[in-house]
């Protein structure tokens, strides 16, 4: 026991030996440290450069910290009262403007607008932004100095709604040249007033235009002028729309009056659009003639098939409602009629004018066979008759030269349903008083012409359809 209890007091003091060892080293190292420190930096007070035999130099100064001239300050902006415009008192200052269409999103009917996406440049001179340069190099800013300078106050006439694209920042730019000459350009989506007259739709063409205008400043204080003329608007190329073709765009320029304010200058985009048919043709025009078409099936099927002919001419004027009702909610309330109006109207007619066909055809089936039965109960009380001479039929009709008594029970439905007749029957009526005297003789005249009226309509209503649609198509395409 006590040989282990000597053994662990040595361990343990060669342990506390070591660890002051150790501390002393640190100590010695870090007091190494802090005298040649102490050293360098005395060499770089008194040195001031580079010092004979010294590997140390002095750090040179940062130049990207040096202090810089700000642009506010080579612009003099303090020094000058942008809230008033440039040569304030002065003539009117020219504000050249051009454009850069960059889309023609839509066009609405029902809203009577259209939206479009530009980059809108102004162009003027304010000699307050004149600044010295050697190399006549132009300075551009963002929208930030944009606030603190004088630029022109335009808005678009008649816009419902814009603004000003922000991602990722403000789309605006300012450019300034030496020489005080100034750009300012921004890219601005604008929704604006179309009036469209819709009395050709959709065979129509349209023309929209964008207004340009000073809200402030009259033509006594700013001249508002395209830059370059037509040249001025420039468009893309690949602009398209889905229902319309644009044909062109141009530029006029004119003077607005308002009785409060006074004469102002006003600049106009104008484009033309010509609407695409086929889609119209697709989804309206074929759909109306097919049931125009479909209602003339009904001439050819048998006047006694009530119930094929009677559903046939209810599904083709139900079929035209629902084209009318489709293509009047995608369009706005006018109050005159539309070219795609008068089409589907004289179909709708022309389909209702097929039921109204049966209807009177199958009255006067009716009222034909009344008076066949009445013919026939009359006949039998009323024969006497001495010979056939009596009984005299007039054919209209070559085939039909010879009938008998027999028939006279019969000609009310024709064998062939395809032919007309017309049969005169004289009927000798006698007195059953006199003995054997024929004392009166009646005329029954009787037409047999139940299928006249389906005859005509199989050419009359085609016919009168296609001079329709000749005519139609010459007035409106």
């Amino acid at each position: 026991m006590r040989v282990d209890a000597v053994v662990a007091l040595l361990c343990v003091w060669h342990l506390s030996w070591a660890a002051a060892k150790l501390t002393q080293s640190r100590s010695r190292r870090l007091e190494t440290y802090k005298q040649s420190r102490s050293r360098r930096e005395t060499l770089m007070d008194e040195g001031g450069g580079r010092k004979s035999g010294s590997p140390i130099y002095k750090r040179s100064p940062d130049m990207t910290k040096s202090p810089m001239t700000k642009s506010e300050q080579l612009l003099r902006i303090d020094d000058h009262d942008f809230t008033m415009r440039p040569a304030f008192g002065g003539p009117p200052i020219p504000v050249g403007v051009d454009v850069q269409v960059e889309s023609l999103d839509t066009i609405s009917e029902v809203d009577m607008d259209f939206t479009m996406t530009l980059y809108l440049r102004h162009y003027w001179k304010d000699e307050r932004l004149s600044f010295p340069s050697n190399n006549n190099q132009s300075m551009t800013f963002d929208s930030r100095l944009v606030k603190k300078i004088w630029v022109p106050d335009m808005f678009f006439v008649h816009s419902k709604r814009s603004f000003i694209h922000d991602t990722t920042t403000d789309n605006v730019m300012l450019r300034v040249y030496p020489d005080g000459n100034v750009l300012y350009s921004l890219r601005v989506t604008v929704t604006a007033m179309c009036n469209m007259d819709l009395s050709r739709f959709p065979l129509d063409t349209q023309t929209c235009s964008l207004e340009i205008e000073s809200y402030a400043y009259t033509d006594d204080d700013l001249m508002l002028y395209w830059k370059k003329g037509n040249e001025s608007l420039n468009t893309d190329d690949r602009i398209s729309l889905s229902q319309f073709l644009i044909q062109k765009f141009h530029t006029t320029t004119k003077l607005a009056f308002y009785s409060s304010t006074g004469w102002y200058n006003r600049l106009y985009i104008h484009f033309t659009l010509r609407r695409h048919i086929f889609f119209f043709l697709l989804q309206t025009y074929f759909p109306a003639t097919l049931m125009v078409m479909l209602s003339w099936v009904s001439f050819w099927i048998d006047r006694r098939a009530v119930p094929a002919r009677v559903p046939l001419g209810i599904t083709t004027v139900l079929t035209m409602s629902t084209i009318i009702t489709g293509v009047n909610a995608s369009m706005p309330r006018v109050s005159y009629i539309k070219a795609v109006d008068i089409y589907l109207w004289v179909s709708f007619v022309f389909v209702f004018l097929s039921v109204i066909e049966y209807a009177a055809v199958n009255y006067l089936s009716t009222v034909q066979e009344r008076k066949e039965r009445k013919l026939r109960e009359r006949l039998p009380c009323t024969c006497g008759i001495g010979n056939p001479d009596d009984l005299m039929i007039d054919p209209m009709i070559t085939g039909y030269g010879s009938m008998d008594g027999n028939t006279t029970g019969h000609y009310g439905m024709p064998e062939n349903g395809g032919r007309q007749e017309r049969m005169l029957a004289q009927v000798a009526l006698s007195d059953p008083q006199l003995t054997g005297q024929v004392k009166a003789r009646s005329y029954v005249n009787i037409w047999i012409d139940t299928h006249a009226i389906d005859k005509y309509s199989r050419v009359v209503f085609p016919g009168a359809y296609i001079l329709f649609n000749i005519i139609y198509w010459s007035i409106y395409s």
